[in-house]
């Protein structure tokens, strides 16, 4: 069974969401359209955001319902990126909090409503 490698969010306005995500990620797209951007990282993930309205085949109704995770390697860690993200205006929706099934996490979303995960290990 190959590993998954890539996620891809479909977005509402894809010049918003791209000056969004080359903001958070401090990298500009590998690959950019009108329609699409693809953000190539030194792990080998690939993360792609896609014009909803330029679906093929067209998608059902649509809601923001998944998340992208991002682990930090302590609390402090954690807590200087938080502070970042509030600064750039990023909407935060969990402050840090710690998790029953493990860490401190806080959570962000993205202008489309999709979730920003950022954790601590267990």
């Amino acid at each position: 069974m190959p590993q998954p490698t890539a996620t891809l969010f479909y977005v509402s306005d894809i010049a918003k969401s791209s000056d969004f995500y080359s903001g958070l990620f401090g990298l500009k797209p590998s690959v950019a359209s009108p329609f699409y951007a693809m953000y190539k990282f030194d792990s080998g993930f690939e993360f792609a955001i896609y014009d909803r309205h330029k679906l093929q085949p067209p998608a059902g109704p649509m809601c923001a319902s998944a998340e992208l995770g991002f682990t930090v390697a302590n609390r402090a860690a954690l807590d200087a990126l938080y502070q970042q993200w509030l600064a750039r205006g990023i909407g935060i929706i969990m402050e840090p909090t710690k998790m029953y099934f493990g860490g401190i996490h806080f959570m962000a979303v993205d202008p489309d409503g999709h979730r920003l995960r950022v954790a601590t290990p267990d």
